[in-house]
């Protein structure tokens, strides 16, 4: 950790520019404002500022967030509220950036995704490719009931 030579204009300039560039929550700005050197209350102060002058809004980022995981990596709701908690961001950020993700598209999407799987995997015992796809599903953040539901909608 390096001692901060930026002034309180310098460091204001560079975090706005960080937060600029894409959508970050309060725990990745409190980490890159460590990382220059910069902690206490005047890191604090840095995010009031950001914050009053929206560079630096949680449910803007929990909203991209979760839009962004879920068209791009094709996460499942579980897997993107767990990524958003371990980043602190608020319950209601949470909620909101999940009602970012349309019900159909997600319906649509774990379809996509499960007959992909069904149709990729060698295994010739229907139980174990079950197994196998649903386990799949889970891990990318699909609620269980929601994934067993679509697999046996469509072994069926």
């Amino acid at each position: 950790m390096k001692s901060s030579s930026l002034t309180p204009k310098q460091a204001l300039l560079k975090a706005a520019a960080y937060c600029a560039y894409q959508e970050r929550c309060y725990q990745e700005v409190e980490a890159k404002l460590a990382e220059w050197g910069i902690t206490g209350v005047d890191a604090g102060n840095l995010l009031i500022t950001l914050s009053e002058q929206n560079y630096l809004n949680e449910e803007r980022f929990a909203k991209a967030f979760a839009g962004g995981k879920f068209r791009v990596k094709q996460w499942g709701k579980i897997k993107i509220m767990r990524e958003l908690k371990l980043r602190n961001v608020s319950d209601y950020c949470i909620k909101q950036g999940l009602l970012q993700i349309d019900d159909g598209h997600y319906l649509e999407t774990i379809h996509q995704l499960a007959q992909s799987k069904l149709d990729s995997l060698k295994e010739t015992n229907i139980f174990a490719r079950k197994q196998k796809a649903a386990q799949y599903l889970i891990a990318k953040g699909y609620e269980a009931n929601l994934v067993w539901n679509v697999i046996n909608q469509l072994t069926s």
